[in-house]
């Protein structure tokens, strides 16, 4: 039972209420209630938050400052209890929910019970009123119930009230209903169904938060891994056991000392964390947000060192999170599953309880998990350890019983360099990788038990590691692992459709272990220093050569780590249209092996660092550089190998398909026609689908499709586009050509709100635009309504007519950009095909940027030929394709102006959550 000792917490006490009990026209009364005569108890509740956080400074452990506020308001209530002459009553008062278990942070929910053994009378309902409305004068806000026996019964049957009634304790009042709401929670909810409807509460709560405890704005309470997955141990063995307390679950011989420890441990961490956030917000917060992150960090300890990268205090403060977070989840899970092996399986009728099947001497599978087949198994055979999990990927095994976990997790602390060493032992590791079945389980139970960390000891060093951006989505160790699940998705027909030529590649390749090898080593050296590709390189190709590899696959393992990054950089941030830049890549692969375990990583790699990464405008520029370079490596003599080759079969491919539909409003003859007028440089930045949606579009817009002129009204087109976004648009633009275009389109796109997620700017032959824009409505109006459609269209048109008039919107910046600081890099390399200056732009992402970009280039007197837009998480990093007004180059100071131009106006200083230029 919670006891208030806080005898070494100097908490202010309670100041004293006066004599008189609260009557009508008492000082606390409800119709004399203002600030002046609450009696000090709200400057006193302020206090006692001081007094806390002064403790906490002063090093008090934080699990005596949750039990001293609730000791604070345990004396508060008790004495208005009295105040308001309740203990007259048959009522009792009990604290439920975290404050029943005597835990309270600075704005913990301040859960109560008042009860009755019958119906409440209307004298004690008055004395309720004037106390309920007294604790929200003074700001406690309480959740306040009031039940009677009958009502707390019928309430019962909320498996979170029970779950809240679990927790009571009597504060004062009515001694003879004590041991009531627990009684009633018994009477109510059997050992099995109580168990049964919290696990689906806490499925459902992990499905909230994405189901992994690596979110990177956590909810410290109710994410997994957070101070939820604790309570949840409590309740369904506070039903069975009749226990108070956690610790009481360690005399009864569920729960063991170190488990308590790390518990408790990892529970204070989080407490921490709590409190921090209450003292940083004023309220009850417990989200972990990007504007908290960096502060708490600070006041937890956490300091930059001299040779520190800017974020790395804060990186190692979130480490240290998610590896609490692990460790709440890992011990959640096996105990409640340890419950119920323990409580809930023996009791099951024959039929329902998983039966045994030897496996081998050493171990036996009991329904659909593995289990030692005595105490001693992986003392008396080390290798069993790695056995264990060799068993479980060839006999289609995905779980553990909860004590063959608990050995495990002893013994995983005996891996040490003599048990890395053995013969034996490496190689029943490499099995483990080759055996595909259940892989992603295999290794997420080695991790999460100290396996995996031991046997490959820097892969320890990466858990919980993350990176300080909106890019990565997951940890080092989580995105690995992540990795290797959506490896073994290219081998599920359910996925064929989502990676039809990524899962023929992997299906045919043999040695799977290889790419698995590469996945674990691909990131394996981060936040160390240096290029984590190449120190990857080296210990992957030692690791390999160490296990009875031959130099060959350690090479290719060595290999792919090394330039893991190589494809997606040159698909997203180089001109794949060049043959140029397809030679040098092909240069550089060597060989279709190379290619092949490439192409297959690198797919893994996107969909693993960050789900919203991998659409369908990446995987198509993926395929065009695998097909290309594939064709070149085996010099296909129809491979299209200079630009005119790719211009015809563009067009070829896009005459297929205007062959397979219904294209009786479209004249062959016409179609080809028009095609001639649109130039090289639209085939070969334009995908087939795209080329017939314009095509019928021009051609319906007779003034321009058939007998163009200075004259002729611009073209504006929208369509649903799902490819970079589910409420994305596509905006097809077609007009004569003129200076500015870019700069104008960009201003009414900014003015309307919408956020440009792709740009292709090409120039037909007969001085034409083609303008082709990916949007983001974020109202999500436009593709509906037809207003705004016309709307856009319309301004699109007027500012074509006076391109001179751009006004630019101040717009907030999002909450979460503004706790990121991106470096602007500018880079400008000339590209003798185009006869053009590429400029690369590196910068934070920001409201209105492409339009601040554009601005810029009607300032400076720039033409742009074509755009590559991408959104990295908080980063921009967009490519330019410019030229001066006369499709000229620009002159070495025309490029230095230009620079410093952009470097000013993209300078950001966040006040006020607005975007301030200068």
């Amino acid at each position: 039972m919670f006891n208030c000792d806080i005898a070494s917490v100097d908490l202010t006490p309670l100041p004293i209420l006066p004599s008189e009990v609260a009557t009508d026209s008492s000082p606390l009364s409800a119709k004399n209630v203002t600030d002046k005569n609450l009696l000090g108890i709200p400057e006193w509740l302020a206090q006692i938050n001081d007094d806390i956080s002064r403790s906490l400074e002063r090093g008090t452990n934080i699990r005596q400052l949750v039990a001293a506020r609730a000791c604070a308001i345990d004396s508060l209530l008790i004495a208005l209890f009295k105040w308001f002459e309740l203990d007259k009553t048959d009522l009792a008062f009990f604290a439920t929910g975290g404050y029943g278990r005597g835990e309270l942070s600075l704005y913990s929910d301040i859960d109560i019970l008042l009860l009755s053994p019958g119906e409440i009378g209307a004298d004690a309902s008055s004395k309720i009123d004037k106390l309920v409305a007294l604790l929200w004068d003074i700001g406690l806000e309480p959740a306040l119930s009031v039940r009677s026996v009958n009502d707390a019964l019928e309430a019962a049957l909320d498996h979170t009230i029970a779950s809240a009634q679990l927790e009571a304790r009597l504060l004062i009042g009515n001694e003879t209903l004590q041991d009531m709401p627990a009684q009633i929670v018994n009477k109510q909810w059997s050992p099995r169904a109580f168990f049964d409807v919290k696990m689906e509460e806490s499925k459902a709560r992990y499905l909230q938060h994405n189901a992994t405890e690596y979110n990177l704005e956590p909810n410290i309470k109710t994410a997994p891994g957070g101070l939820r997955d604790i309570h949840i141990i409590g309740w369904v063995t506070k039903r069975y056991f009749r226990v108070s307390k956690l610790y009481d679950l360690v005399q009864q011989n569920f729960l063991t000392e170190k488990e308590f420890d790390e518990l408790s441990f990892a529970e204070g961490y989080l407490w921490q964390i709590r409190h921090y956030l209450h003292v940083l917000t004023g309220r009850n917060e417990n989200k972990l947000l990007f504007d908290y992150q960096r502060e708490i960090a600070q006041l937890m300890g956490y300091e930059t060192q001299p040779d520190d990268q800017p974020n790395a205090a804060v990186e190692r403060f979130m480490r240290d999170y998610y590896r609490c977070a692990m460790q709440i989840s890992t011990l959640s899970e096996m105990l409640t599953n340890h419950y119920y092996e323990t409580i809930i399986e023996p009791q099951l009728p024959d039929d329902e309880r998983p039966k045994k099947q030897p496996i081998n001497a050493r171990f036996n599978r009991i329904g659909n998990q593995i289990a030692i087949a005595h105490h001693r198994v992986f003392a008396q055979h080390p290798e069993s350890i790695l056995e264990m999990f060799l068993l479980m990927g060839q006999h289609g095994i995905d779980k553990v019983r909860t004590h063959t976990l608990r050995a495990l997790k002893i013994a995983a602390r005996g891996i040490d360099q003599i048990y890395r060493d053995n013969p034996t032992h490496k190689a029943l590791f490499l099995s483990n990788l080759k055996e595909q079945n259940y892989l992603f389980h295999r290794l997420r139970t080695m991790n999460r038990y100290g396996v995996l960390g031991n046997y490959i000891p820097a892969f320890a060093q990466v858990t919980g590691l993350m990176q300080y951006d909106l890019f990565h989505r997951y940890t080092v160790d989580a995105h690995t692992l992540f990795l290797i699940r959506i490896l073994h998705r290219f081998t599920d027909p359910t996925f064929h459709e989502e990676f039809p030529l990524v899962s023929s590649i992997f299906q045919r390749i043999e040695r799977k272990e290889i790419l698995v090898l590469a996945a674990m080593f691909h990131d394996i050296a981060k936040g160390r220093g240096g290029d984590h590709s190449e120190l990857g390189q080296t210990e992957s190709i030692e690791f390999c050569l160490s296990h009875g590899m031959s130099l060959a696959d350690a090479n290719l393992v060595g290999w792919l780590t090394r330039y893991h990054l190589l494809m997606s950089i040159t698909a997203q941030k180089k001109d794949i249209s060049d043959p140029e830049v397809v030679t040098i890549f092909s240069d550089l692969i060597g060989n279709v092996t190379h290619l092949n375990h490439l192409y297959v990583l690198t797919v893994a790699d996107m969909n693993a660092t960050n789900p919203q990464l991998w659409n369908s405008w990446r995987a198509t520029l993926m395929k065009q550089l695998y097909s290309q370079t594939r064709r070149i490596l085996r010099a296909d003599i129809d491979a299209p190998t200079n630009r005119q080759d790719m211009i015809s079969a563009t067009r070829k491919q896009a005459l297929t398909m205007l062959d397979n539909v219904n294209n009786q409003h479209m004249n062959r003859d016409e179609v080809l026609r028009l095609w001639d007028d649109l130039g090289d440089e639209y085939f070969l930045r334009e995908i087939a689908e795209d080329i017939l949606w314009h095509t019928e579009a021009i051609l319906n817009h007779p003034p321009i499709g058939l007998a163009s002129n200075a004259d002729s009204p611009p073209l504006v087109v929208l369509r649903e586009h799902r490819e970079l976004a589910l409420d994305a648009v596509q905006v097809f633009v077609y007009t004569q050509d003129q200076m500015n275009l870019f700069a104008v389109t960009m201003a009414v796109f900014d003015q309307m709100n919408l956020d440009v997620l792709d740009a292709r700017i090409i120039t037909a032959t007969r001085d034409f635009a083609l303008d082709s824009y990916v949007l983001l409505d974020p109202s999500g109006t436009l593709l509906v309504d037809e207003d705004s459609q016309q709307e856009l269209k319309q301004r699109l048109i007027d500012s074509f007519k006076d391109p001179t008039v751009l006004k630019l919107t101040n717009k907030r910046m999002p909450r979460q950009l503004k706790h990121f600081e991106v470096k602007t890099v500018i880079n400008f390399e000339f590209n003798e095909a185009s006869d053009q200056h590429i400029l690369s732009l590196e910068t934070l992402d920001q409201p209105g940027l492409l339009a601040r970009v554009g601005q810029v280039f009607l300032q400076e007197q720039i033409e742009v030929h074509a755009a590559r837009i991408t959104t990295l998480g908080e980063r921009a990093e967009d490519m330019f394709y410019i030229s001066d007004q006369n499709d000229k180059p620009l002159s070495p100071d025309r490029l230095e102006a230009l620079k410093a131009a952009l470097l000013a106006s993209l300078t950001v200083q966040k006040e006020h959550n607005s975007v301030i230029y200068f």
